[in-house]
């Protein structure tokens, strides 16, 4: 993933606006809010940070019910 880091630091979970953590091994976007958490996927080089499209951590579902 390459994203300019004052891009990254401006970026925050559209969920509960807490700050993303990045995970090297999948190159997805983690919410690091407690109870959140939830995974935003990194395609074409961009970020995709819709609820929808984000996933609960240890599923592999898609967040059908983002509250």
């Amino acid at each position: 993933m390459d994203l300019d880091p004052r891009v990254y630091e401006a970026l925050a979970c559209p969920n509960c606006h807490a700050p993303f953590a990045i995970d090297p091994d999948s190159d997805e976007f983690v919410c690091t809010g407690p109870g959140c958490g939830l995974i935003y996927p990194f395609r074409d080089g961009f970020p995709h940070l819709l609820i929808d499209e984000a996933r609960q951590p240890g599923a592999d579902e898609r967040v059908a019910d983002h509250g």
